[in-house]
């Protein structure tokens, strides 16, 4: 079978962030199997996301795609599927409509526009695909896509890759009890509370460290929070890195830390679990599917910095604990690897 993907999202695991980790894993994963898959990227990119997507997409629409399925990220297609001739896949990363309750000002403006393109992309597919029970209800909610036309496919993990990078990774000397963060810095990953919860932690567990890999829309504001609570060097930012690099934190970090409230899947949680990170999260979206309570992980509600402080400190304190529940962990996450959610996708197709 031959495939066709269109995503405006730029193809870099750092500009493109978990979609486009994901949308490797599954072009990978589909060729394994046998089939021809290729991502029609974004060309040319101004300083205006929301304009570098219209553009693409007019793009596609002058110059249709080829190949047996097509399938559209997010937006893309929208303008195409209006005429199309070949059956149409849309696949729902985070859901743009449900992303921009907790943005404001200019940002949230723009994501409305991208969300009304995202309504209309659904209503054009034949098949809606999203990677969480969580994800479908929303899509049913806020774009009205009837249950009938929704398929619910996991994000895949290379967990042979990951296995890899972790063995060859040069793990640092444990000299300071460490949380490791991975995120894109936007509003609703709560890395405020994640700041106001080292706070209250430090105080308990002094030579704490927390590490913090990404950059965003955030950073200037979580920076400034950082001086404001006085945390010095308990905090690091590392900014952006590379997998290579990544690999390092996962493998000499003793559990990870991440109170998102919104997230489609979440594959910053399966690579923690894959590297045999217990992990600490909100009781929020897609999140519970992905972390078990008390079996891969410690949940919280969220909005409590202080909760977030105990379920970090109990790990921290807890070597057996943490053992347990990051072996759970790699037992969990078999289930999102990347050659079997493919399988899967292919089964969903029209």
């Amino acid at each position: 079978m031959r495939l066709a993907f269109l995503t405006s999202t730029p193809l870099s695991a750092i500009a493109g962030s978990g979609t486009f980790v994901a949308l490797d894993g599954l072009v990978r994963g589909l060729e394994r199997l046998g089939h021809v898959a290729r991502i029609r990227p974004l060309r040319v990119r101004t300083t205006v996301h929301t304009l570098d997507r219209w553009l693409y997409n007019v793009g596609v629409r002058l110059s249709p795609p080829e190949g047996d399925v097509i399938v559209g990220v997010d937006l893309d297609g929208f303008l195409w599927a209006r005429s199309r001739r070949r059956p149409f896949v849309v696949m729902l990363k985070g859901i743009i409509a449900d992303e921009l309750r907790n943005e404001r000002g200019l940002v949230r403006t723009l994501l409305r526009v991208q969300a009304h393109w995202e309504r209309l992309n659904t209503g054009r597919a034949d098949r809606v695909v999203v990677p969480s029970r969580y994800s479908a209800s929303v899509a049913g909610e806020v774009y009205g896509v009837p249950p009938e036309k929704l398929a619910v496919v996991p994000e895949p993990i290379d967990l042979a890759e990951w296995r890899r990078r972790f063995a060859r990774a040069d793990r640092r000397p444990a000299t300071r009890p460490t949380v490791l963060s991975v995120a894109r810095m936007y509003p609703r990953k709560r890395l405020a509370d994640l700041l106001e919860a080292v706070r209250i932690l430090r105080a308990r567990i002094p030579r704490v460290q927390v590490r913090i890999v990404g950059e965003g829309p955030e950073s200037v504001r979580l920076r400034a929070l950082h001086r404001r609570l006085g945390l010095g060097d308990t905090v690091v930012f590392l900014g952006e890195v590379q997998r290579t690099a990544l690999a390092v934190e996962y493998v000499s970090a003793h559990c990870f830390c991440l109170p998102t409230v919104q997230e489609g899947f979440g594959i910053v949680f399966a690579e923690a679990m894959a590297a045999g990170l217990p992990v600490v999260a909100c009781r929020a979206a897609s999140v519970p599917e992905i972390v078990e309570d008390r079996r891969t992980g410690l949940l919280v509600n969220p909005g409590s910095p202080d909760a977030l402080a105990t379920a970090m400190e109990t790990l921290l304190m807890n070597e057996a604990l943490r053992k347990e529940l990051g072996a759970a962990g790699t037992r969990r996450v078999e289930a999102f690897d990347l050659e079997r959610v493919a399988q899967r996708f292919v089964e969903i197709l029209p």
